[in-house]
């Protein structure tokens, strides 16, 4: 088990989420940054699409009932405190060993979100193939809500899994969100279009795993369409802008459906990257076409594939005793005599 201690900010259960069910109105809900989830699930030995936690702002604290491997994925603030009261620093991107009845204290998150699995997964049951928290209609782990004190968690069977590393983090990308026109394009004048591509904006206080709303130039829609249309299909990543002309760009906890018009869509690649707009940050938009969305989707596998295949142990965690005093050579011969 894993005693949750203290929770004060939102976490919850999250995989790659529950596609194949938008027919039926269930968001596909998972991890807003999925690179990190794989990240974090690779460390503590899991397959990159297994349960872990997704923390907010402010990590949870928690206890260890029996010794476990946890992992950190993110630019967290952690230490581990040990039965004796003694704390010893908890370093992100990164496994570390918990023994029975040691603290980890996740605190606050730089990177704004983070995830934390462990090795052997959290054993939540899966609701229509997944194990990802939908608050909004009770859906997955804890009974679909956010974490909170008090709550113990189960994990999966099986032996602490040696400590592993990643020596150089995942740098945070740049530059302009990378975007397609949307099926209602032609709902919005030409000045809102240069608006969106040419402007700032910023992610006001209406920001959660649903989507994030901006400030910035009003988007103007056509008086020939207006500002409505009949409710068809969303995914994450749509750029909806409703009457006021702010718009919202949707994030893995969408709905399914929308009535507002779409103008641009942010490319899958780019997604993860509004995983860590919080209040306060500034966006960009750029156009592209199909085909260099398509591209850039498959330099980011290729990026996610090498940063993974760069995890190695962790030295710091190697019984240094036991591998010198083992017979690691055999049958020397000195190269010098003669048969």
């Amino acid at each position: 088990m894993i005693e949750i201690l203290e929770c004060r900010m939102p976490a919850s259960f999250q995989d790659v989420g529950r596609p194949g069910y938008r027919h039926l109105g269930v968001p596909l809900s998972g991890a807003l940054d999925v690179e990190w989830l794989a990240i974090a699930n690779t460390l503590a030995g899991n397959p990159s699409g297994a349960v872990a936690l997704e923390v907010h702002l402010l990590g949870p604290s928690l206890r260890a009932t029996a010794p476990v491997t946890i992992a950190l994925a993110g630019e967290f603030s952690a230490r581990i405190q040990d039965a004796a009261g003694q704390w010893r620093e908890a370093c992100n991107w990164r496994s570390h060993a918990l023994a029975a009845e040691e603290i980890l204290v996740t605190g606050a998150l730089r990177s704004r979100i983070g995830y934390l699995a462990i090795h052997g997964g959290f054993d939540v049951p899966a609701v229509l193939g997944s194990r990802s928290t939908y608050a909004r209609a009770g859906l997955g782990g804890i009974n679909g809500r956010a974490l909170q004190a008090g709550d113990c968690l189960e994990v999966g069977a099986g032996a602490p899994a040696i400590q592993q590393r990643l020596p150089q983090p995942p740098r945070p990308a740049s530059g302009p969100l990378r975007i397609l026109p949307g099926p209602q394009r032609e709902y919005f004048t030409d000045a809102a279009w240069t608006h969106l591509i040419n402007d700032e904006f910023t992610v006001s206080r209406e920001a959660d795993r649903m989507g994030l709303r901006l400030d910035g130039p009003r988007l103007e829609h056509d008086p020939a369409f207006g500002a409505d249309i009949v409710s068809d299909a969303v995914t994450p990543g749509v750029i909806q802008v409703p009457g006021d002309g702010r718009p919202i760009v949707l994030l893995a906890d969408c709905q399914t459906v929308g009535g507002y018009p779409k103008i641009a869509t942010v490319v899958g690649a780019d997604l993860p990257r509004l995983a860590h707009a919080g209040p306060g940050h500034t966006l960009r938009f750029v156009e592209v076409s199909i085909e260099e969305a398509l591209a850039v989707r498959r330099r980011a596998a290729a990026a996610l594939a090498d940063c993974i295949a760069r995890i190695v142990p962790d030295a710091a965690e190697l019984d240094f005793d036991a591998l010198y005093g083992a017979n690691l050579v055999d049958g020397v011969i000195d190269a010098r005599q003669s048969n």
